[in-house]
């Protein structure tokens, strides 16, 4: 059998590396928090093929036109994104209209989303709100559903510990995408995240469910060999259904579905992932630690052997 639950620690500390560098990034540089959160103004537009402005030419444009903070990237169909703060409909058509004069060419507009910071703080807000939302509800139902077992509550409690671990490694990996690869949390990335933890509570449940019918037939077993037997019986099931049913989907999606999906496969690949590896490695661990109380032993020192001379 695999010992899974006496190596919990070494777990805790793969996952502790991974988040850690994520949180050294948001701590340095910021979240990459795109217009939907932060407010401002995305326009996407083309020139003619015999017009093809150098991006650090449209930034100077814009410097003209007083918007000093825009940022100009190149689709890989020769169209510009520029991401600036909020301009309304009158500044955008006094930038297309400095476009056609600098560059002798009108930009076709193919896209213009504008959010004004106080609704992107609404989003913030919101999206804060749904998430603790469905923690709660977590909690609740699972400690329902569990009530013919003691301690039904920790079961709940655990489940979005890990869960939240879970979202700690998404944010994480995203922050460092941000600062190195652009990547930017926006409302697609939003859908991934809830997507994530809904699946991630789904793979614990199993796991839990699996613990709870194991100890009304292995009534003498010690707790830490019980989890560690249920963790072992749902292992393969796990593995099986994410690797079949989403990882392969969206590793295809990441590899082939083009620029527009990369961001949010990739993101859906690595969430999903680690709702699986939580679910064995982090939350039944957390749940033997809770029930053998461990945390009152973590800093004490052990005695030192008497030896006999």
């Amino acid at each position: 059998m695999f010992d899974i639950i006496g190596k919990r620690y070494w777990y805790f500390l793969i996952s502790l590396i991974i988040i850690l560098p994520g949180i050294v990034v948001m701590a340095i540089w910021g979240m990459p928090l795109s217009i939907d959160f932060k407010g401002g103004t995305l326009m996407q537009i083309s020139f003619p093929e015999n017009v093809q402005p150098a991006p650090s030419d449209i930034v100077l444009l814009y410097q003209k036109v007083e918007i000093n903070d825009a940022q100009v990237t190149t689709s890989e169909d020769g169209q510009y994104i520029i991401k600036s703060a909020f301009i309304d409909e009158t500044k955008r058509i006094e930038v297309v209209n400095a476009m056609a004069d600098e560059f002798g060419a009108r930009p076709t507009v193919n896209q213009y989303d504008s959010v004004g910071p106080t609704i992107g703080k609404e989003v913030t807000s919101r999206a804060g709100m749904a998430i603790g939302v469905a923690a709660l509800g977590v909690i609740l139902f699972i400690t329902f559903a569990f009530r013919g077992i003691p301690h039904a509550f920790r079961y709940g409690v655990c489940a979005i510990i890990a869960m939240a671990h879970d979202v700690l490694v998404v944010i994480s990996i995203s922050a460092i995408g941000g600062h190195f690869f652009g990547w930017q949390i926006d409302s697609l990335f939003l859908t991934a995240l809830l997507t994530v933890i809904g699946f991630s509570v789904q793979d614990k449940i199993v796991v839990f469910d699996r613990i709870r019918e194991n100890s009304n037939i292995y009534r003498r077993l010690p707790f830490e060999t019980l989890a560690n037997h249920s963790i072992v019986q749902t292992l393969q099931r796990s593995i099986n259904t994410q690797l079949m049913t989403s990882e392969f989907m969206l590793l295809a999606m990441a590899l082939f579905g083009g620029v527009t999906l990369r961001e949010f496969s990739l993101i859906l690949l690595i969430g999903l992932l680690m709702g699986t590896y939580s679910s064995i490695f982090i939350a039944a661990p957390i749940l033997v630690i809770w029930e053998k109380k461990e945390w009152q032993t973590w800093f004490k020192r052990k005695p030192k052997a008497v030896t006999q001379g």
